[in-house]
């Protein structure tokens, strides 16, 4: 998990903390700010699961280099057939 997926998630949560203080309390200004942090949190969330996402897929990719026949592997492996 990255630090976009934890801000994200901090951001939504004080989005929906204010925008439901502001339903109680009946201030359409702080609902309207939750409603807008809530959404930015939901973005940036969602941004660091793609980075995520990309980061496994990356590694996933990369070869091991004890998985890499070396030259000399090659020639040994010849000799010995």
């Amino acid at each position: 998990m990255n630090k976009d997926r934890v801000e994200g998630k901090v951001k939504d949560v004080t989005g929906r903390v204010d925008r439901q203080a502001g339903e109680w309390i009946g201030d359409t200004e702080k609902q309207a700010h939750g409603t807008v942090k809530q959404a930015e949190g939901k973005v940036q969330n969602a941004w660091g699961k793609v980075k995520d996402s990309a980061k496994k897929s990356d590694d996933e990719r990369k070869i091991p280099e004890d998985a890499v026949e070396t030259e000399a592997d090659v020639r040994l492996r010849r000799k010995a057939s």
